[in-house]
């Protein structure tokens, strides 16, 4: 009788302790290293542990897409070169536009799968149209990092993909401040934005499903944030949640890369709020300006629906202007 007469105020008083102590517990961080970088100057705005390492997942596939381009514009492949599938090719594994031996496809639309859909298939398949091998690739990559002065990166796959080990070590690595540079010289020499603003597009248009792939940008920044058009997520369990953004904005362009966030909806959001403070730290004479000639061309052989690569990037509207920040992020 006497238990059951406070057994309300008891239970009030555990759940306001229990509020307590998680109210006292530390909110985790909201990632591992970060840095804000004027593309046009190169002028590090922010950074907080830019030089961490850190395993950069599926962002590695930007030093995929830049080797190949760099094979492009050395003549050695074109948008157009076909690229037969190999039963190692469709083995890779995780995300993927489900390639088979023996399909054909050309360069483009596995760029196209690449940056859009994050493909491993492509990227494997891509590394071996470029060098032969996916051994010559890594090593071709290595050495394009050491020369952009990306001294905490080794790469070890043209995916990102953990190693069956699961050790940081044995695995692609990289640091905020590296994949800036390396963003930064996406931007400046290569048409990657015809590719990473792209929001959906179909792999096998026009056939039976699931041979169809309706790919979906990873980036929930794009047109959610205002001037976003790229560029790279990525995700593995000792990555955590990575993003290498960019947007533009009045012709001044910011890259943001963060590393190591916990969920999808953490990074997006500090992603975004990082940008603004990018914008609101740039300085109002910065303007941004591709450097390089552009070496891809589009084919007139369009496939049916499918936009070519730049007419597929989104254009701005002169209608109403987009707010800065307007977005909910997807639940992981």
């Amino acid at each position: 009788m006497f238990f059951s007469r406070f057994l309300p105020v008891f239970l009030l008083g555990l759940f306001t302790l229990s509020g307590v102590l998680q109210a006292a517990k530390p909110a985790a961080a909201p990632y591992r290293s970060a840095i804000i970088v004027d593309a046009a100057s190169g002028v590090v705005l922010f950074e907080d542990q830019p030089d961490r390492v850190n395993a950069p997942a599926s962002v590695t596939k930007l030093m995929t897409f830049l080797i190949v381009h760099d094979q492009i514009a050395a003549g050695k492949l074109t948008n157009q070169t076909p690229v037969t599938i190999t039963r190692e090719d469709s083995a890779i594994g995780g995300t993927q536009v489900w390639l088979e031996a023996g399909e054909t496809f050309p360069v483009e639309e596995l760029l196209f799968a690449l940056m859009i859909q994050s493909a491993n298939d492509a990227a494997h398949a891509l590394a071996r149209a470029a060098f032969g091998s996916r051994e010559a690739f890594v090593a071709r990559m290595n050495e394009r990092a050491r020369n952009l002065g990306m001294v905490h990166t080794t790469f070890r796959t043209p995916h990102g993909l953990p190693p069956s080990s699961r050790k940081l070590a044995d695995g692609d690595v990289s640091a905020a401040r590296d994949l800036a540079l390396l963003s930064r010289e996406l931007l400046l020499h290569t048409n990657i934005l015809d590719y990473t603003s792209v929001k959906q597009r179909s792999f096998r248009p026009g056939q039976p499903a699931p041979r169809e792939v309706i790919m979906r940008s990873h980036n929930h920044l794009l047109d959610r944030v205002k001037g976003v058009d790229g560029l790279k997520t990525g995700y593995t369990a000792s990555a955590g949640f990575c993003l290498a953004a960019t947007a533009e904005r009045d012709r001044r362009r910011v890259i943001v890369v963060v590393l190591g966030s916990p969920d999808t909806k953490t990074r997006d959001i500090k992603v975004a709020e990082l940008l603004e403070q990018g914008f609101a730290l740039i300085p109002t004479t910065s303007v941004f300006q591709s450097q390089g000639a552009n070496p891809f061309v589009t084919s007139t052989a369009r496939i049916p629906n499918a936009p070519a690569a730049s007419e597929a990037r989104a254009k701005p509207t002169t209608a109403e202007p987009l707010p800065t920040v307007k977005f909910v992020v997807p639940k992981r």
